[in-house]
């Protein structure tokens, strides 16, 4: 036994199969490294319950785009703690990284491990029983073998989340991502090739390929591939499972890219396409690299290619210098283009990044009115071109879990749309079936199931 009372949990972890618990906070790519690491202990003779269940170790993946991310860190560490006081907890992922001393300062962590160290993190609980944080990386983290794994059996997902790309080059005034993750890397095409492989082995029927700068994929490999060209090799590989694009930048959809869709019945004709601000100055300040008019027909050129495409967007109140003729800007552009829903952010203030020392800030009463103003837009973006679709019929792939208010199937569309199947014969998930919609409510489309 040890100071703290611990005695060493991985004596014989295969024969106590220690039970283990993660919980992950921010976006997929997070999600995908959750996936992975799971997967890594789950080889050596762990069990994965749920997070806030009886765990011997509680493994926490955390986001810190936003100081509520921050805030939701800390109250799910005083959740494990709750849950087991005599556990681990460790702390892992972007807020590890870039601020490990207020994780420190939370009571109960036991271990904190930064993105840089993440893929050796079973390694580094057997060598720190006692609470620490690991020691740094010397090479730091633009040098972080490429933690991937595209699926896992204890996911329950119906569509596999596959990270190809992960840290960014860009450094957006905003942005802590580069500093939470490092540089711009890449699967290499093979590993790529193997791992969709792994999905459909699995049974996966839609694969999402995942990034933090998705539409960079390549430009760190040797051979010097691109996103299209791997692309078009998987959809050529695989033409009976679905591929979706997590998320790219419009400078970065190119001709070729949306040449795609006309060819493979298999990519999803759907496109989230950050914009953040639709104003030439605000983007400027930001040091995002396009313009309005640039974005504007980035979305034009592929509605116009593709007619059914679902076009998301982000979108960011409340930058430094926001000014209300800005904002109008935004809400104008947003208003014009073809766009089927808004991801809406608050712009929040991140230690060491550039947007820190801008001014003049923008009050916080402004940021939530203009937010509550473009999520109110969205709302209606949704529900019309949702409306587009009432009376045809849709190729929907079933989720696992059933919709919560009705308890009926639930599914998306090749465009993402989220349909409900007014059927009960629908009993189990991972099915790809065809559905005519009837109505639209709550943000959902209503169908009833196509026979024959």
């Amino acid at each position: 036994m040890n100071k703290t009372g611990h005695y060493s949990l991985f004596m014989g972890a295969e024969q106590n199969s220690l039970r283990i618990g993660f919980s992950t906070l921010g976006c997929k790519v997070n999600q995908c490294d959750t996936t992975a690491l799971a997967g890594d202990f789950e080889k050596r003779g762990c069990r994965i319950v749920p997070f806030g269940k009886p765990a011997d170790i509680y493994i926490i993946n955390t986001c810190t785009v936003t100081a509520y991310a921050d805030a939701q860190a800390r109250q799910l560490i005083r959740k494990a703690k709750r849950a087991n006081p005599s556990a681990r907890i460790i702390v892992t992922g972007c807020l590890a990284q870039t601020r490990p001393e207020e994780v420190a300062a939370v009571d109960g962590v036991s271990l904190i491990v930064g993105n840089d160290q993440k893929h050796q993190l079973f390694d580094l609980l057997k060598l720190n029983e006692t609470p620490e944080k690991a020691p740094p990386r010397d090479d730091g983290p633009h040098k972080t073998p490429f933690l991937s794994a595209p699926a896992a059996t204890h996911s329950g997902r119906t569509r596999a989340f596959f990270k190809i790309q992960d840290g960014c080059d860009a450094f957006c005034t905003y942005c802590i991502v580069p500093y939470a993750r490092g540089r711009s890397r890449s699967l290499p095409a093979g590993e790529v090739l193997r791992g969709a492989q792994a999905c459909v082995d699995l049974g996966f029927r839609e694969i999402v390929l995942t990034g933090i700068h998705l539409g960079h994929y390549g430009h760190d490999l040797s051979s010097n591939p691109n996103l299209t060209a791997l692309l078009e090799k998987l959809l050529t590989l695989h033409p009976a499972i679905r591929f979706r694009l997590s998320s790219i930048e419009p400078n970065e959809i190119s001709q070729e890219l949306i040449a795609l869709f006309g060819r493979h019945a298999n990519l999803c004709p759907h496109l989230h396409i950050p914009m953040q601000s639709g104003d030439a100055c605000v983007l400027k300040r930001m040091n995002r690299t396009y313009s309005p008019a640039e974005y504007r027909r980035a979305v034009e050129d592929a509605v116009s290619a593709v007619p059914d495409i679902a076009i998301g967007a982000d979108v960011m109140v409340g930058f430094p210098g926001e000014s209300d003729q800005a904002f109008d800007r935004t809400v104008s552009l947003l208003f014009d283009l073809p766009v089927a829903y808004l991801h809406v952010f608050p712009y929040s203030e991140r230690p060491k990044t550039e947007a820190a020392s801008l001014e003049p800030k923008v009050p916080e009463k402004i940021k939530k009115e203009r937010a509550a103003i473009l999520r109110r837009l969205s709302d209606q973006k949704r529900e019309a071109f949702s409306r587009r679709f009432i009376g045809r019929t849709l190729s929907v792939l079933v989720e696992q879990t059933r919709d919560k208010k009705t308890g009926l199937a639930r599914g998306f569309s090749l465009n993402y749309l989220p349909v409900v199947l007014d059927d009960v014969n629908i009993l189990r998930g991972n099915q790809v079936v065809d559905v005519r919609a009837q109505h639209y409510e709550s943000g959902k489309l209503y169908g009833r199931l196509q026979h024959g």
